[in-house]
């Protein structure tokens, strides 16, 4: 794992256009081609051309680091559109990604915290074990001898956020002048990306969801090493736990999957309604899976405040409240989109939603036959990613159901290489009742999000 810094924003054009040359060229040769082949050989060669695309991104954006590999990452999850082998190129942007040389690492430990690694821990891994879009992560012990993840800022990674997101901006003007790329989004993709670089916000958003999520005590969540960590070194108690590769390679159980699955669906559904925030980041290198069917959750720089409005969506959504008149129909669209956002287009939405909640929540008069909904089915994500296609070219882009959205789908997708079967309406049923329980523990009461 060998790299520099991330290049600067001339350098990064040159390197994404290259990129766009490449993935071009490619495509119409691959197009050229097919017009002499039958159709089985099509498929054989769709499959190649995939894989070979997926390889050009993963090489181009990886060393860029930044926003522009976190795209890398999001394709990564995109199950119901790429093959196995395109998805397993990308995958290597999670937790594989070309990290800093040791020596450049070192001399970004020392000028973050003042000191070289070795003068803090009593030993240190020169060599990350895990390196992603905007730091890489050390095995180290403490003097004490507790074992820790020290996480260390690529250097001049905020410019780099600045200069793509510059690039980006000139890449969607065409859809910003129609508006199917409103500056909001972009503007709320700016904030998460920058906000993602300060590692003692990500400290505060740690110690936040283990107070929060201590009813859970399922998932296992890292504690911070403050005298160690600066706004960019973050140094954590070590979670135990495999990566969904190497845990599906351990071939668990149905029943194990199935578990785990229904532990996610309950741990994301009681942040929405329970904890005013959200860990956003849902691309599987951030969960590490255990044999007895509890987790550990990590990277908690994406956070995402939750409004009420978002909660009040997901009760609906349950409910299928649209259903129960047109006033009520209105007000889940406005919920949604806004209320500047016209009617007729709003209303051509609702039958999209309706499949997909059919799909996520069955309706209790399907019967017990339908309690378990299959995530290991490709049509709850093909229904998803149709919808949002959808809503993206009617305009009706709210960047908070955005957000929400994409982390809705990262957990879909993660279900999905689980093969889990959740029982969505008990975990939903789970989540009510400890929304009810008492809002302090011990005589203590639950702190605010951090802001």
């Amino acid at each position: 794992m060998k790299n520099s810094d991330p290049p600067g924003y001339f350098g990064r054009g040159f390197q994404l256009g290259k990129l766009g040359l490449s993935l071009t060229g490619s495509y119409l040769g691959y197009q050229t081609q097919n017009l002499f082949f039958g159709e089985e050989l099509k498929a054989e060669r769709r499959h190649d051309f995939q894989q070979k695309a997926a390889r050009l991104v993963r090489q181009a954006l990886g060393p860029l680091k930044g926003p522009c590999m976190k795209i890398g990452q999001i394709l990564s999850m995109q199950t119901q559109a790429l093959p196995d082998d395109a998805i397993a190129e990308l995958a290597a942007l999670q937790m594989q990604a070309p990290g800093m040389h040791p020596t450049l690492a070192r001399a970004q430990f020392k000028n973050a915290t003042g000191k070289y690694p070795e003068d803090v821990f009593q030993e240190f891994e020169p060599e990350p074990f895990a390196a992603a879009s905007l730091g890489q992560v050390h095995r180290a012990v403490t003097r004490r001898g507790e074992k820790v993840a020290v996480k260390i800022q690529y250097p001049a990674i905020r410019t780099a956020i600045e200069n793509d997101l510059k690039l980006l901006r000139s890449a969607t003007l065409p859809g910003r002048i129609t508006g199917h790329t409103p500056v909001s989004i972009l503007e709320e993709m700016q904030r998460g990306f920058l906000e993602e670089t300060d590692y003692i916000q990500e400290g505060k958003n740690i110690e936040y969801f283990r107070d929060r999520l201590a009813v859970l005590p399922q998932v296992a969540l890292p504690s911070v090493y403050w005298d160690l960590t600066t706004d960019r070194v973050l140094t954590m108690s070590f979670v135990e736990g495999e990566p969904i590769g190497r845990f599906r390679e351990s071939n668990p159980s149905q029943a194990v999957r199935d578990l785990i699955g229904q532990r996610l669906f309950e741990l994301y559904h009681f942040q929405l309604q329970c904890c005013q925030a959200l860990h956003a980041d849902h691309h599987p290198g951030n969960y590490l899976f255990r044999a007895d069917g509890s987790f550990g959750l990590v990277d908690f720089g994406c956070v995402k405040r939750v409004s009420a409005g978002i909660q009040e969506l997901g009760r609906c959504c349950v409910h299928h409240s649209w259903r129960q008149g047109e006033a009520e129909a209105q007000r889940v669209m406005d919920l949604i989109w806004g209320p500047q956002v016209q009617h007729a287009k709003a209303r051509r939405m609702l039958p999209g939603l309706d499949e997909l909640m059919n799909l996520v929540f069955p309706p209790a008069e399907a019967g017990p036959t339908h309690r378990l909904v299959d995530f290991g089915q490709p049509a709850l994500l093909d229904t998803l990613f149709r919808i949002w296609r959808k809503a993206l070219w009617a305009k009706l882009a709210n960047p908070e159901f955005a957000f929400i959205t994409r982390a809705e789908l990262g957990l879909y997708n993660l279900l999905h290489h689980l093969g889990a079967r959740v029982a969505t309406r008990e975990a939903w049923n789970h989540v009510i009742e400890l929304q009810q329980t008492p809002a302090t523990e011990n005589g203590k009461k639950h702190p605010q999000y951090p802001r």
